[in-house]
């Protein structure tokens, strides 16, 4: 079992910046793929970034690449999301999630643990 617990999230401003972390319990942390979606009112579950356990290896989402920053330390058993240049349609929650696999992913349903979710509300 993993637990994944996030934070950071919160009211930022356009052109801004924030940072969401994502500590970890459970099984080995080096093992897991981690990822970020988020998810909008009256929308579904969208892929944001991933890095793999040893983290040279991320992929974003095309919204968000060069804005946003997906990184690990897993020594500290924690997952980070850096979103600079923050945009109104940023606003969602956002969810931390792992699979245990060497390999990304983007769709919801192949990761097997979540979080419970942290609000962002970009202000225009």
């Amino acid at each position: 079992q993993v637990q994944l617990v996030e934070s950071g999230g919160g009211l930022g401003q356009a052109g801004g910046s924030l940072r969401l972390s994502c500590a970890a319990s459970g099984r080995t942390f080096s093992n897991y793929v981690m990822g970020w979606f988020r998810q909008a009112p009256g929308k579904e579950r969208e892929f944001v970034a991933a890095i793999t356990w040893n983290g040279p290896t991320t992929d974003y989402a095309d919204s968000v690449k060069g804005r946003f920053t997906i990184s690990r330390d897993n020594a500290k058993n924690t997952v980070y999301l850096q979103m600079n240049s923050l945009k109104p349609e940023d606003t969602a929650v956002y969810y931390c999630a792992a699979r245990f696999s060497p390999t990304l992913a983007m769709i919801p349903t192949q990761y097997r643990y979540w979080g419970q979710g942290t609000q962002v509300t970009v202000s225009s």
